[in-house]
Parts: C-alpha cells; structure tokens; sequence
C-alpha cells in the first residue's frame, strides 16, 4: 500500500497552487512565487521524519545517490563495495563518479553482508554504497564495524527504506550521505524524485551546489553566483516536490498500514510447510515495504509461483525467473 494509493485533494491543491504562482523552479524568484516554497519545505519535512539536520531534494533517486557519492568524496579510481542484489542505478552511480564497483555477496537480511565486505577489501577500497534493500535495514552493527576497523566511507542508497530504522536511527544517517527515492513506486512518491540527507555541513554544501550546475547558492542574483564544483542539472521542480511534501505529510500512516498489512500476510503464509523470512535485526524498525521469503528449493518457489499466478495473487516476484 504505497502512497499512490491515497492521491486526493491535497496534492491536487499543492500542484495548483505552484501553478497558480507561475514559478515551478526551486531557486529564487522569489516576489513571483508569492511564499511558496515546495520544495524547502519537503526538505524540512524529511528532516522533520528521519531526524537529519541536512536534506536536499533532488529529481529522483538516482540522482540523489549520485550526490551522495560526490559529495562524499567519491571519484576517479576510488573502488566502491557494492551489492549484486540491488537496481542498476546503484552501480551506475559509482561509474558516473569515476568509481569502480565491486561487487560483495549479501546475506540473509538481503543487503551486503559484514563478512562479504571483508572479502573484497583492497587497498584501492574508499566506499561501501549500502542499498537498505527492499525497505528494511541492513546489519548495521556489523557493517559499521568493517567501516571503523577499515576507515572506510559509508555511503546509504536508502531509495526503498524511506520510513526504516534501525534501533530508534533512520536509515540513510550511518554513513556520510544517504539517499531516499520518491519514485512512482515508492513508499511516498513525487512522481519522480529523490532526497539527499546527512548530518554533514560540508557535505550538504556540496551536493546542493553539484545538483545545480556547481552553484554556490550565495546572493540573490542567479547569474552572478559562483560555481565552486562541477555539476549537473539535478535540481526537483516545484511540482514535483508539491506531491512530495504532500506525501510525506502521509507516511506515517502509510508505513502503519504497510506493517499492519505485511503482519496479517506474514502469518498466514508461515503456516507453508518450509518458509522462512529474511532476516531482520530489528524488526521494529521495518517500513513493511516488502515481505520476502524463502522456501527451499528452486523447484519449491517455482511451483509456488506459479500457483499464486493461477489463483491470480499479484505482486510477487521470483527473483531468479521473469515470472
């Protein structure tokens, strides 16, 4: 039950009110804009929500884990410890920066795995990129660990977690950066866009200007800004960010309803004759985004698929096939 499904009224009038001031750009203009700043305050709302000091929206997900990386120093030679369980943006992020990424096997909470970490680990080693897969975090313990013992960057696509914890902690604030997706089919959505969050000055200071062409942001005069870092146009527009503030107003209930509803699916299923979960280290702090289980064979979770596909059950995957 992702925030789609309770579009209405209020984001209907968020949009038109940014429509009806005429400005859809985040920066400046201020006297058209009549007071509306959409996309601030959907930043202020995500660091309401998560508990980080800096946010910064941006057009999607992607992009988002793209500012993470450079602003946390991430660049040409530098290896990046990456999951091969994840969306092809994570590892497009770490090419685009100049990196290289290095793929470590998961376990069984379905995100990189301490003991995978170590394996891969090089001299030429600057970053893991930990994916907090399908809403639920990693073993945070143990990865912070390998980070400290290796004086590693950690940086957190959190693009499905929006709304996950770990022991009382948002995901997307262990590392150095982290990033949300506000995507079509995520928790809250904006259409397309993305969060950048940290507890880092510097860091923020960065990403702001590298998702706007490298514009420092100082002064009122958009044209004689300065351009400190090289860029990209990454920026949200004031639409967009109109949804995604509306939808964060809505995620507290949405992740109630999500976990509410995984529980009722969860413990009916658990009743199948050798089902297991993915491991959660700590359960309460799930968004209920997902609910991932295991049977034991490949034959078992091919017939099983098939017979939800017969009883028209949808929304779930076999991760091996293209069912």
């Amino acid at each position: 039950m992702p925030g789609t499904e309770f579009f209405g009224k209020e984001e209907i009038a968020a949009v038109n009110e940014v429509l009806d001031t005429g400005c859809l750009f985040r920066f400046n203009h201020d006297e058209m804009r009549k007071g509306i700043w959409k996309a601030r305050d959907m930043e202020a709302s995500v660091r309401e929500f998560t508990g980080a000091t800096f946010a910064h929206a941006v057009s999607s997900g992607s992009t988002a884990v793209s500012a993470a990386l450079n602003a946390a120093g991430i660049g040409h030679g530098d290896e990046v410890i990456v999951p091969p369980f994840t969306y092809i943006a994570t590892v497009e992020a770490v090419i685009f920066a100049g990196g290289l990424p290095v793929f470590a096997d998961i376990d069984e909470t379905l995100c990189l795995s301490p003991e995978g970490i170590k394996k891969v680990l090089t001299p030429k080693t600057k970053a893991i990129l930990l994916v907090h897969m399908c809403g639920a975090a990693a073993d945070m313990d143990g990865i912070m660990q390998v980070v400290e013992d290796n004086n590693l960057v950690l940086v957190e696509d959190a693009g499905q977690a929006l709304g996950a914890f770990y022991k009382g902690k948002s995901v997307g604030l262990f590392g150095k950066t982290g990033a949300f997706s506000f995507d079509f089919f995520k928790i809250t959505t904006a259409g397309e866009g993305g969060v950048f969050i940290t507890n880092d000055e510097q860091a923020y200071k960065w990403a702001d200007s590298f998702s706007d062409h490298g514009h420092d942001h100082v002064g009122e005069n958009r044209g004689m800004e300065q351009h400190p870092v090289l860029g990209f146009n990454y920026r949200i527009s004031e639409l967009h960010a109109a949804v995604g503030l509306e939808q964060m107003k809505r995620l507290p209930k949405v992740v109630a309803l999500k976990k509410r509803n995984k529980k009722i699916i969860k413990d009916i299923i658990s009743d199948i004759n050798g089902v297991s979960f993915r491991r959660m280290d700590d359960p309460e702090g799930d968004s209920g985004t997902f609910l991932n289980f295991f049977l034991p064979t490949t034959d078992d979770a091919q017939k099983v698929m098939t017979q939800f596909g017969t009883d028209g059950v949808a929304g779930c995957n076999y991760w091996f096939t293209n069912m």
